[in-house]
């Protein structure tokens, strides 16, 4: 997109101001080629939400007390808003053409903007391992159903892990690090195949649940009734845990968006991607539980287990490589599109997207991400903790872009720091960015760690992005008044 283009896009005036070396390279800059159509990024969803993580979040609600109508229009009402949502961020990403640590540059200053990537990166880096560890599991249980003499290669453990699951997981992380090395092209073509793969198992396994069942599953009874009171509780609770949830890639949206040729495609790709797809898996996830507790009589959450209940090899074999896969899909896209990005922004002359992506694939493996995902305190408390950041970080982007700057980005001044221009702020940091921010993310920590507030914990994420967002509108009162009189 050239300047006199990215101007109008903006509503600012042109200029042809040469860029620091120290805040760009090629993956920062605006996106050249929009090349990302309505179907890509459905698919992306498909990718995001078609995976082991989300199915057995969905499987368990059935079991804390919720029926299946209850869980679909908690998780209904979830999706609109983060669909909301994800639209406020993919008008940003669209209409300016940067990833996410240059978009943040408008609220935080161009050095500032390190604080909230930093901070999305070391979330991403540690789930990038933990997602590869589970989707390795999945792997485990084909291999030791199609060859049981492999259970010797499970007596022994290195680090925390037995050979065999070395072998998984080693595998995997390879095959997604090729994909990821061959840049965003390659990121966008994989997810378009995994999306739609998962698809097909789903809706196989439903058709033999349904038909094992009788052809006739309960949808408006639980095997764990609870009072109505709780009922309810569980279902704001559900709608506040799918928003933490998809909070971490509503937050760097504008990475994909930005590749998109205007805003109704974002638009229209999201709504088939959030509201339609990603409901109907979920619920498809809770009816097929709910029909294996009815043939079974024991609680299945794992689609992986579930397959196993079949007694064909081959069976199990496909369903547990395509869940593999599709846990391969959402980790590429929540995980490592951010950290590549993300580090490239702290040294964009020495680390490009693939550059970044690569330190993120290796620091996945360095921490042992089995080891972490078996410790509570680090998953609890360390990545809980980061979490809660990111509805405060989600809030103060949010105001600024929308109510303060009012949707006006100079795009080229994103990409210079000296003194006197409009992203600088002080020292190349918005102070009253940060003042909005950690107090926010201060009271969202502790919302989410500390057992005390064990009922409001699942709100941690929406009442952080409100009090950063209120914070930083009371704070930047003036400068919206000026720029309206201006």
């Amino acid at each position: 997109m050239s300047l006199a283009d990215r101007a109008e896009a903006t509503g600012t005036a042109a200029s042809l101001p040469d860029p620091d070396p120290r805040l760009t390279n090629e993956d920062l800059a605006p996106a050249g080629k929009r090349t990302w159509k309505v179907f890509d990024l459905f698919a992306l969803w498909m990718s995001d939400v078609h995976n082991l993580g989300n199915y057995t979040f969905a499987a368990g609600l059935l079991f804390l007390g919720m029926n299946v109508w209850q869980v679909f229009t908690s998780l209904l009402v979830g999706f609109v808003i983060i669909y909301v949502g994800m639209n406020m961020m993919g008008r940003i990403g669209q209409r300016t053409g940067v990833p996410f640590p240059v978009v943040s540059r408008i609220a935080f200053g161009v050095w500032g903007a390190n604080v909230p990537a930093l901070i999305r990166a070391v979330i991403a880096i540690m789930w990038y391992g933990i997602q590869t560890y589970l989707a390795s599991v999945a792997v485990n249980v084909m291999l030791l159903a199609a060859w049981p003499g492999l259970k010797s290669w499970t007596h022994s453990s290195f680090l925390g892990l037995d050979a065999l699951g070395w072998v998984s997981f080693v595998a995997l992380w390879l095959v997604q690090a090729l994909i990821i090395s061959r840049g965003m092209e390659s990121v966008r073509k994989f997810q378009d195949f995994c999306g739609p793969a998962i698809w097909l198992v789903m809706i196989a396994l439903a058709v033999w649940i349904f038909a094992k069942a009788g052809w006739s599953i309960s949808l408006t009874s639980t095997p764990h009734p609870v009072s109505t009171g709780e009922q309810w509780r569980q279902w704001f609770g559900a709608i506040g845990l799918i928003l933490a949830t998809y909070g971490t890639l509503m937050l760097n949206f504008c990475d994909f968006s930005r590749f998109a040729p205007d805003y109704r495609t974002v638009r229209r790709g999201n709504f088939w991607g959030l509201p339609v797809n990603s409901t109907a898996f979920v619920i498809l996830s809770v009816v097929v539980t709910a029909g294996a507790y009815e043939v079974f009589g024991k609680e299945i959450t794992d689609p992986a287990y579930l397959v196993a209940e079949i007694g064909n090899t081959w069976v199990l074999v496909i369903g547990a490589l395509t869940f593999a896969i599709a846990t391969m899909g959402v980790n590429i896209v929540a995980n490592f599109v951010s950290p590549a990005y993300d580090l490239a922004n702290v040294w964009p002359q020495k680390v490009t997207f693939r550059i970044g992506g690569m330190i993120s694939t290796v620091a996945a493996l360095v921490v042992t991400p089995w080891n972490l995902f078996s410790n509570p305190t680090v998953v609890n408390y360390f990545l809980g903790g980061l979490g809660a950041f990111l509805g405060p970080l989600f809030g103060v982007i949010m105001v600024d872009y929308y109510w303060v700057k009012r949707g006006r980005v100079d795009v080229d001044q994103l990409f210079r720091a000296e003194p006197g221009s409009r992203y600088h702020y002080r020292g190349g940091v918005n102070p009253k960015a940060l003042w909005a921010f950690l107090p926010s993310a201060a009271v969202a920590a502790v919302l989410a760690l500390v057992t005390e507030f064990g009922e409001v914990a699942p709100y941690s994420w929406f009442i952080g992005t409100a009090m950063a967002a209120g914070l930083y509108g009371l704070l930047c009162r003036g400068e919206r008044t000026a720029g309206a009189e201006g």
